[in-house]
C-alpha cells in the first residue's frame, strides 16, 4: 500500500470532519477552518500516515468539496500537529530518521484493529511480515522490530549487539540541539556499512562533545553498538579500550581474549582485540566517538604527547566514526565545522535553562549579555551557573564581566582571542563568588592545575606528605568536607563527576572541563606556584601502590595521567627536583610496571642524581635506585648500560 501512495502522481484527501464557509469573512481569515483542520481526525489515525509521507503530492478537501490546500501549502500546520519533520514530508529518505523519530510519528495514532498499529507501519520502515489479527498488538510490535534490525543492521546484528551506554561520557541538559549540524553528520555517516568517518572541529567549549552525544542517542537505534574513548592521550585511549574491553565481554564471553581484572594485562594486547572483533566481516554497524582528539600527531611534528589515532582505528574499511577535535589538522573522513549559536535565542534559552530564570526575552539586559557572550556555550553556561547561585541581576553581572574583561586586557594581554577572554571572564567572575561562599573550593581550584584536568579524588589529596597546608588537612579532613567544597565548584559548572575508563578503585573522582584547566593554569596561577607543583607531585608518587598491595595496576593505571602531568612539570622546569629523589623513584616504579620504560628511565635517573646528591652512593635507598634502573635497562635491551650499573 505504501508503495501504491508512493508511486501515485497525486492523493486526494477528504475530511469529513472540516467544514470551510464558502465565502470568507470579510477580512479574510481563514483561522476558524485552520483550527479545525489541525483538530481533524485524520492525523489521529494509524492507516493515514503513510498516506501523508508517501505521495509526492496531497491535497486535502473539506466536507463541502473545496480545496483547502496542499501537503505544500499547509506544512506548517501539519508539522506543528503531527511532529513530522518538514524533510519527511518533502521526500526525503525515511532512512534518514531514526528508527525511534519514526515510531514517535505514530505514537498517538489509533487504529480500528489493535494489530494495525504495527502494520500501518510496514512501509514507513520498508519491511515486510505476514499479517496475523489474532496475534495482538504486543506480538505484531515485536515481530515488526525484529524485521526492523534485521533489515537496518543484516541478520547476524545480534552476534554484536552492545547495550547502548555513554555512562563515560559527561552529558548536559542545557545542551542546544544544533538541528542542521545533526542533519548533516546523519547524511555522512549514512551508508551501506563501509567506513564513514566525520570530524567536528571547532573551539574549545564549543560544544562538540555534546553534539557527539546528542547524535548518539538519537541515531543509537540505527547502530548494534556505540562506543565512547577519551583521545586525549595515549594512555586515555588505552584504558578506554579496556572499558570497551569489558562493556563488550559482559554480553559476548567468548568475543574477546582479555583477562578480566584480576590479572594486569598489557593494555596494547587489549586494544588490538577490540580492533579486531570490530573488524570481523558482519561487525559493520558500530559507531566509535573519539573524543578530545586536540593533539594530533602530524608529519614532521615533535611534540612527545601528539597522538596518532590511526594506531586506534579498526584496521577493516568498516563501521562509523566521529571524532571532535579543536585542531584543524586532522585530515580523516568528513570535517563539519562547530560554530558559535548563531541565533540570540538559543543563547538565551542556555542561560535561562542553566540560571533557572524564565521572561529572559523581556529583560534588555538579558540580551546584552547574551550577545557579549557571543554564542559560546561554555560561557553561557558558566553565567547561568552563578545567575543560579547568586542573587544578583542579569544587569549585575554583565557589569561584572565587563570588570572582568577590562581587567583581563591588563594581566593577560597574551589573549588575544575575543573567544579566549570571554570564557576567562566568566570564570574570573564564578572565582571570585566561590572565594567568598568557599576559601577550601577556591584553593582546590588553584591546586587542579598543577594536575591532570580528570578524576582528581578525595583518597588521592587526603594521602601524603604530613607536612601539607593546613587547607589541605582542612579540605581533606573527611569526605564531607571534600565534597563540599568540590560541590560549590560543580555548582558553578567548573568541575563534573569524572567519567574515568577504569573501575573507580576508592572514591568517584572529579573533572574538570580541558578550556578551565588551561584557565587554571595560565590565569588562575599566573604566577607559577613551585611549592604547588612540588606538592602535587609529592601527593601522586605518594599514592603509587606498592607490590603487595591488592590489584596495584588498576590504581597505578588511574594515576597515569596524574604522573604525565607531574613528568611534564620536570621536562619543562616547572617543579624543583631538591627534596623529590623519593618521590621520583615511586613514579618511575609506576612507569616501569606500567611498561612505559623510556618515562620510567628519566625517573629513575632524576631519583639517582637526588639520592647520590643528598646520600651517597652507597646509601641503600641510593642502591634500591640503582638496581631497579639497571634491571630496565637490562629490560630495554640496553645490556651495557646495566652492566655498568651493577
Amino acid at each position: 500500500m505504501f508503495r501504491w501512495y508512493r508511486d501515485a502522481t497525486k492523493c486526494y484527501v477528504y475530511l469529513p470532519d472540516v467544514s470551510r464557509p464558502r465565502t470568507d469573512p470579510a477580512n479574510g481569515s481563514n483561522e476558524d477552518w485552520v483550527s479545525i483542520f489541525r483538530k481533524s481526525e485524520w492525523f489521529r489515525r494509524g492507516w493515514t500516515l503513510q498516506e501523508l509521507i508517501a505521495p509526492a503530492s496531497v491535497d486535502f478537501f473539506c466536507k463541502e468539496g473545496e480545496l483547502l490546500g496542499s501537503k505544500v501549502s499547509l506544512e506548517r500546520h501539519i508539522c506543528e500537529v503531527t511532529a513530522i519533520p518538514a524533510r519527511a514530508l518533502r521526500g526525503s529518505p525515511l532512512s534518514d530518521f531514526s528508527v525511534t523519530e519514526r515510531f514517535s510519528w505514530a505514537a498517538s495514532r489509533e487504529t480500528f484493529r489493535q494489530e494495525d498499529k504495527a502494520y500501518s507501519l510496514l512501509g514507513i520502515f520498508d519491511v515486510n511480515i505476514p499479517l496475523i489479527y489474532s496475534e495482538g498488538k504486543d506480538k505484531a510490535m515485536q515481530r515488526l522490530r525484529e524485521e526492523i534490525e534485521k533489515a537496518s543492521k543484516g541478520h547476524k546484528r545480534e552476534d554484536f549487539s552492545v547495550t547502548f551506554s555513554l555512562s563515560d561520557a559527561f552529558d548536559v541538559e542545557h545542551f542546544m540541539a544544533r538541528e542542521d549540524e545533526l542533519s548533516r553528520i546523519h547524511k555522512a555517516l549514512r551508508g551501506d556499512g563501509s567506513r564513514r568517518a566525520v570530524v567536528l572541529q571547532g573551539l574549545g567549549g564549543i560544544g562538540k562533545t555534546q553534539l557527539s552525544i546528542a547524535y548518539a542517542k538519537r541515531h543509537k537505534d540505527d547502530y548494534s553498538a556505540i562506543f565512547w574513548l577519551n583521545i586525549k592521550d595515549e594512555d586515555s585511549v588505552k584504558q578506554s579500550f579496556a572499558k570497551l574491553a569489558k562493556q563488550i565481554s559482559k554480553e559476548h564471553p567468548l568475543a574477546i581474549p582479555v583477562s578480566n581484572q584480576e590479572r594486569n594485562q598489557n593494555l596494547d594486547e587489549v586494544v588490538e582485540s577490540v580492533k579486531a572483533w570490530l573488524s570481523l566481516p558482519s561487525n559493520t554497524r558500530w559507531l566509535m566517538i573519539y573524543d578530545n582528539y586536540d593533539t594530533p600527531k602530524l608529519s614532521g611534528g615533535t611534540d612527545p604527547a601528539a597522538v596518532d589515532i590511526r594506531k586506534f582505528l579498526p584496521e577493516s574499511y568498516q563501521g562509523s566514526i566521529i571524532i571532535t577535535t579543536r585542531s584543524s589538522e586532522v585530515r580523516i573522513g568528513q570535517s563539519i565545522q562547530v560554530r558559535k549559536l548563531s541565533n540570540i535565542r538559543d543563547s538565551l534559552e542556555i542561560l535561562s535553562t542553566v540560571s533557572r530564570r524564565q521572561e529572559l526575552n523581556t529583560d534588555p539586559n538579558t540580551v546584552k549579555l547574551a550577545e557579549e557572550l557571543d554564542g559560546l556555550p561554555l560561557a553561557l553556561a558558566t553565567a547561568g551557573a552563578y545567575l543560579d547561585q547568586t542573587p544578583r541581576s542579569f544587569s549585575d553581572y554583565l557589569r561584572l564581566y565587563k570588570e572582568s574583561w577590562a581587567r583581563l586586557k591588563e594581566t593577560s594581554p597574551e589573549l588575544s582571542s575575543y573567544e579566549d577572554r570571554t570564557l576567562y571572564s566568566t570564570w574570573q567572575i564564578s572565582f571570585d563568588n566561590i572565594k567568598q561562599r568557599n576559601p577550601l573550593s577556591a584553593s582546590l581550584l588553584r591546586l587542579w592545575a598543577y594536575f591532570d584536568n580528570q578524576d582528581l579524588w578525595f583518597e588521592l589529596l587526603r594521602h601524603g606528605e604530613s607536612d601539607k597546608p593546613e587547607w589541605l588537612r582542612e579540605l581533606t579532613k573527611d569526605e564531607l568536607s571534600f565534597d563540599g567544597a568540590v560541590r560549590v565548584l560543580s555548582s558553578h559548572g567548573l568541575v563534573e563527576v569524572a567519567t574515568s575508563p577504569q573501575e573507580s578503585i576508592e572514591s568517584k573522582g572529579y573533572s574538570i572541563h580541558g578550556c578551565v584547566h588551561y584557565w587554571t593554569i595560565h590565569s588562575l596561577n599566573h604566577e607559577w606556584d613551585y611549592d604547588l607543583a612540588k606538592l602535587a607531585v609529592k601527593i601522586v608518587a605518594a599514592h603509587v601502590p606498592i607490590e603487595k598491595d591488592s590489584q596495584p595496576w588498576m590504581m597505578q593505571r588511574r594515576l597515569l595521567q596524574h604522573a604525565a602531568r607531574c613528568s611534564y612539570m620536570f621536562s619543562n622546569s616547572l617543579v624543583v627536583d631538591d627534596e623529590l629523589a623519593d618521590d621520583c623513584h615511586n613514579l618511575g616504579y609506576l612507569y616501569a610496571d606500567q611498561g612505559k620504560l623510556v618515562e620510567a628511565e628519566r625517573m629513575y635517573q632524576r631519583a639517582l642524581e637526588g639520592k647520590e646528591k643528598a646520600w651517597g652512593p652507597e646509601h641503600t635507598s641510593t642502591l634500591s635506585t640503582v638496581n631497579n634502573l639497571a634491571a630496565l635497562y637490562a629490560d630495554q635491551g640496553k645490556l651495557v648500560e646495566a652492566e655498568r650499573m651493577y
